[in-house]
This record gives C-alpha cells, structure tokens and sequence, in this order.
C-alpha cells in the first residue's frame, strides 16, 4: 500500500511539474474579434511561445557576476527579440488585465509614418502581402522609443492598436504566436512573416 501511495503521489508531482514548466514556455490564447483578418478570426486558438523572447537582464546578473555587465541595452536574448512581421500578444498598456494580439510593424529607434495608405519605415516603404486592404487614416512620422515596439492589427481599418493608443512597452509581450490548433481547419502555424523594405517609390 505505502509502494502504491509513492508512486501515486510522484506521479502527480512530476505531472504538476511538467504543467508548470508547459505554462513557462507556451500559454494558449483564444483571438477575440477581427482585428486580425484575414490571417486570423474570431475564436481561433493559439499557441503562443514564450521562450521565443526569454532574456536575462544582464545588470542584474551583474550584480552577482560583474564582468557580465553589458553596455547599452542590457537584455541579454536567449533567441531574439521581437521582430517585425511577428504576431505578439501583449498586456494592452491602457488595460493591462487584458490580452492582445496584433503585429509587430516597427522596433526600438525606428521611425514609423502612415501616409495614403502605405507604412514607411525609416523613410522605407514597408511590404506587406498578407493585408486585405491598407490603411485608410495617416500617421505622422515618430520615433519607437527604447524597449517598445508599433503594433497593428492586419485589419488595419478595424483595429485598436499602436496608430490609436501609441507603443507597447517590451515587458506587457507575453510572446510570439506560435501555433493554431482549433478550429481544426486552420490547423497550422501562426501567419508570422520576414517583412522587407524597399525604396520608397521604386
């Protein structure tokens, strides 16, 4: 009886552990509305990889070990940081209770402009395949801050995003949509793209 109980009580705390250490690396997250059309619709299920962007704040660690310290930025990134054309979810800034999803269009010290309908990155017109159709207000041009990043959604004409309530700050990303898993129809993975730049009217 007591082998059984044993092996009983291990086997559900190495399945919490494993729960636990599931939830540090991917969270699952249902898109509510259509501000992502057409890539992805209302109550679709993600993925959404945390690890992705995992860092190590170098400072801190510094601390501790101070021939690690780093100059400039001090985040340390055990793949990369995000990236444009990734599909984030974030804590929204102004309701930090809630999640969104939207996609990552310019990064840290970049400049933005929204003009006739197409975005400029650096001066650069930026390409995008993925839209049903480009915006239809304007934006003037503005610098991304340090450790924050333009987010829009791909209905660029019916989503609350970075052109209406400005930037979000790196530590409200909770991660890169990674993977859709229902409806089973749109089995697959998230619609992130490689974004390219080209001279603006060539």
């Amino acid at each position: 009886m007591r082998s059984a109980f044993r092996e009983i009580i291990e086997t559900v705390l190495l399945a919490l552990v494993i729960f636990f250490l599931m939830r540090a690396v991917v969270q699952n997250f249902k898109v509510e509305g259509s501000s992502m059309e057409p890539n992805l619709h209302n109550g679709q299920y993600l993925l959404v990889s945390k690890i992705d962007y995992f860092s190590v704040e170098m400072n801190q660690v510094a601390k501790i070990l101070p021939f690690l310290r780093r100059q400039g930025d001090s985040l340390l990134y055990l793949f990369h940081p995000p990236e444009r054309g990734d599909v984030v979810v974030f804590r929204f800034p102004k309701e930090p209770s809630r999640d969104f999803i939207k996609r990552v269009i310019a990064t840290p010290g970049e400049k933005v402009e929204i003009e006739a309908g197409k975005i400029y990155i650096n001066g650069m017109l930026l390409k995008e395949s993925y839209l049903a159709e480009g915006p239809n207000y304007g934006l003037k041009a503005q610098t991304v801050p340090p450790n924050n990043y333009f987010v829009l959604g791909d209905n660029r004409n019916n989503s609350s995003d970075s052109h209406v309530w400005g930037m979000v700050p790196r530590e409200n990303i909770v991660g890169k949509a990674w993977l859709s898993y229902w409806p089973v129809s749109k089995w697959g993975l998230a619609p992130n793209y490689t974004l390219s730049l080209e001279k603006a009217g060539s």
